[in-house]
């Protein structure tokens, strides 16, 4: 290591780099007394008397100190560091005797490495450290070399160069000029220094050499290292002699496997450390409380891995099964301590509104408290994005005391994400099932399976089919992963599950779900969910403290009604991450230190607004009415428009219309022609004309019979030439004897119509045992109208005069009264 070895430096004033400060100039420099060396700490390199190496120099000091003694031809001092990681060695780091050297030669290489040839001298031994140079120096004792020479020194000078010949012979690629210098040597103390310095023992062996001064001892000293050295390189070649017979093309990564081993058991390293792996592996399958089946099958495997080579291919894969059987839980978990008021208050704490669904928790916690080890409902949360799924889960985890782990299963195409791969198969691992309550640590978790209607499948099978084991509450207790192939009761945990819609989740596994829905927020739901929540996690995210931003009620108003339209808060949480981001700007800079952001500051800091009064600009005119759809976002408003030009009574359909729609608006339209007198319609009409019924947003999929009262009115309106409520919205499907049928979606769609400024829906009248879902706000500010028939749709939306059909228009233009929630007439 000696051409590679760089040196350390005393704590002295670091002056900079000698290249750059021309040190070895300076005249003001003392000159070095003659009792005194420039010393260079070595980081592992030992230097002997007689011995010419090459030595890499790369700190500044050092630099330095090479420099001052070739221009002054000093010789210098090579010093091994006790410790080679210090970097700025002290004189407690260094031995405290080394070799003097004369620097034969220094070269700077293109790549800027310095390097010195140096030749060593003779001992010395340090007396103290002088001060006021930019490197080391310090006075020294030189040490001569005893000329003794007996019967006793010149016996171990024959058996030393004997057993240096002998080394010599065994090390590879030994140069023949080495082997001349130690057959010619004369010296003892010579050849002794000369073998420690070329034999591979440690740095802190050859510096023991050099403090050897007397030549029995340091005849004794090397010899011993020869023999500790001769017996390695013995058995390196007897196992070279031995693993060669099993030499082949194909087995050369086998011979390298073997050869570790060989040289671990001749140290009696190898089996005490696999001995030692294997009884840690046994405390642990003892420790981990496993049933008896998995304990038997555990041993078995651990008595076949006591017996398997390292070279095995089976070798690291059943390691890693006995790792993962160990470290899952196997133990039944601690009794849940549930206080059922505690649980209330967390709800309500970490969520505003959902009375229902905060009920029908509490009564799962209370029937979990009374009746502990029964088979408690799997639930499943269904609603829009953003209304609160997942955090319930963790409310409910929090509530009970338990461990929460999420497990998501959007785009899970593979039976064996769930069921784990068979552990024969390269890289094989169990399924997200065992991973998740590896990752929780207990095997009474609440584990939330999220995401669960958008499951796939393809040619690796059915995940939801797998999953009808995990959440089968009289299956589950022997639960088989394909990995581990042993059973794993998961009784004791909770599966909760969320959805945005049913219709892609299988009905049997449907069936051991319990459903709930979450609709989505009212507007004041809204504002108070930003102010206690929303504005606190943001004022986190964008480091600022309570009172720096001030966001009114006002804008946050505004930024519900004009920047969001949404059934959860996701998008009203960016839109305040937006304007809490404007502020902190202003604050880092420094320009102020206090910001208040009121509804007339919003459109300079997230742009105009991005909702406007669509009715008021689709609706006002014969043909055109606002129907009400259900989405897996919540709910939205859906207009309708009809026009009709001459031609031979084709109808025409555009914007994306599904099979079900499309009927909606052929059966409309035969209705309108049934009730063509009673609208002053002549029969020969419909004959003569063209009808094309449009949905805007034509790039998105419609489909779905509850816009069927909404075709009606706009094609009866259409014909009719009167012009339809621009205050009211209406949804319902219709048959051909007029009648309006009952649809879903009811809360969601009476909330879109209340974001969208409406101020009258229409709804079947067998959805009125649905009015109890809808929040008391949309209530209050919504005439909810029921109806039995479309001759009541067309009572309640079509004025029967010219004049209330202009007085309903201008109402619409002009936008609903502030004072005047109801718009009741």
């Amino acid at each position: 290591m000696a051409s590679t070895d760089s040196e350390g430096k005393l704590a002295l004033t670091n002056h900079g780099d000698a290249r750059n400060a021309g040190f070895a100039h300076e005249p003001s420099l003392p000159a070095i007394p003659g009792d005194a060396l420039i010393i260079v700490p070595m980081r592992n390199l030992v230097l002997f008397p007689g011995m010419i190496v090459p030595v890499n120099i790369g700190r500044p000091e050092s630099i330095v100190a090479a420099q001052r003694a070739v221009q002054a031809d000093l010789p210098v001092g090579m010093l091994l560091q006790r410790t080679a990681e210090v970097e700025t060695p002290t004189a407690d780091d260094l031995y405290t005797v080394g070799t003097v050297a004369g620097i034969l030669r220094y070269v700077t290489l293109p790549d800027d490495t310095h390097v010195v040839v140096c030749q060593g001298q003779q001992r010395f031994r340090i007396r103290n450290w002088l001060a006021g140079y930019p490197f080391p120096v310090a006075g020294i004792e030189r040490i001569d070399e005893p000329d003794d020479s007996d019967n006793e020194i010149e016996a171990r000078f024959i058996r030393l160069r004997e057993r240096a010949l002998e080394v010599l012979e065994l090390m590879p690629q030994t140069p023949s000029e080495l082997v001349h210098v130690v057959k010619t040597i004369a010296s003892p103390g010579g050849l002794a220094d000369l073998v420690a310095g070329v034999i591979d023992i440690k740095p802190a062996e050859r510096q023991s050499v050099l403090e050897t001064i007397d030549l029995v001892e340091r005849q004794d000293r090397v010899l011993d290292y020869l023999f500790k050295r001769l017996e390695v390189l013995r058995l390196s070649r007897e196992i070279d002699a031995r693993t060669q017979a099993k030499m082949s093309e194909q087995q050369r990564e086998y011979l390298l496997r073997e050869q570790l081993k060989s040289i671990q058991r001749e140290l009696g390293e190898g089996e005490a450390g696999n001995a030692a792996e294997i009884e840690a592996l046994r405390k642990e399958i003892e420790a981990a409380q496993m049933p008896e089946e998995v304990a038997a099958q555990a041993k078995k495997e651990l008595k076949r891995f006591a017996h398997m080579s390292e070279a095995s291919a089976e070798y690291s894969m059943l390691r890693t099964y006995l790792d993962w059987l160990t470290e899952l839980p196997w133990k039944p978990p601690e009794p849940d301590s549930i206080d059922i008021d505690e649980a209330r208050r967390i709800l309500d704490a970490d969520h505003f509104g959902l009375d229902k669904v905060k009920q029908r928790i509490v009564e799962f916690l209370a029937v979990r408290k009374l009746n502990p080890d029964g088979h408690g409902p799997i639930l499943c949360f269904v609603g829009p994005p953003g209304v609160g799924k997942t955090s319930l889960g963790q409310s409910i985890a929090r509530a009970l005391g338990r461990p929460f782990v999420r497990a998501s299963l959007g785009g899970v195409h593979d039976e064996a994400e769930i069921r784990g791969h068979r552990r024969t198969y390269i890289g094989a691992l169990p399924g997200i099932v065992i991973q998740a309550i590896r990752r929780a640590g207990s095997r009474g978790a609440l584990m939330m399976l999220d995401e669960i209607d958008k499951l796939g499948s393809g040619i690796h099978g059915d995940p939801s089919s797998a999953l009808l084991e995990v959440l089968d509450p009289e299956q589950n207790n022997s639960f088989r992963d394909n990995y581990l192939g042993l059973p794993f009761d998961l009784s004791r945990m909770i599966f909760i599950t969320t959805a945005n819609l049913l219709d892609t989740v299988p009905g049997p596994l449907r069936d051991r779900m319990e459903i709930i829905h979450l609709p989505g927020y009212t507007q004041e739901e809204k504002l108070q969910i930003a102010q206690r929540y929303l504005i606190k996690r943001q004022f986190e995210q964008n480091g600022l403290k309570d009172g720096q931003v001030d966001i009114s009620v006002a804008a946050l108003s505004a930024i519900i009604r004009d920047y969001t339209r949404e059934a959860g808060v996701r998008s009203l949480e960016r839109q305040i991450g937006a304007v809490c981001r404007r502020g902190a700007v202003r604050i880092a800079r420094g320009e102020v230190e206090h910001i208040s952001v009121d509804a007339g500051d919003l459109a300079g800091i997230l742009g105009p607004g991005k909702f406007d009064n669509e009715v008021a600009l689709r609706t006002g005119m014969p043909g055109v009415a606002t129907g009400l759809a259900w989405t897996p976002v919540g709910g939205d408003i859906l207009f309708i428009e009809a026009s009709r030009m001459i031609g031979s009574g084709k109808l025409i359909l555009t914007g994306q219309l599904g099979d079900v729609m499309k009927e909606s608006v052929e059966a409309a339209l035969t209705l309108v022609k049934t009730h063509a007198e009673q609208f002053g319609i002549e029969a020969a009409t419909f004959a003569k004309t063209d009808i094309h019924v449009h949905v805007p947003a034509g790039a998105i999929p419609k489909d779905g019979p509850s816009a069927g009262v909404a075709m009606f009115i706009a094609l009866a309106s259409l014909f009719a030439g009167r012009t339809v409520r621009g205050d009211t919205a209406m949804t319902g499907e219709i048959s051909l004897r007029g009648l309006v049928l009952p649809v879903g979606g009811i809360k969601d769609k009476v909330l879109a119509a209340m974001r969208a400024g409406l101020r009258r829906v229409l709804l079947p009248a067998r959805n009125r045992r649905d009015l109890e879902e809808i929040p008391p706000e949309a209530r209050e500010k919504l005439e909810l109208i029921f109806i039995d028939d479309v001759d009541d749709a067309v009572a309640q939306t079509m004025p029967r005069s010219a004049a209330a059909g202009a007085e309903a228009g201008a109402a619409e233009r002009t936008g609903p009264p502030a004072d005047d929630a109801t718009g009741k007439e």
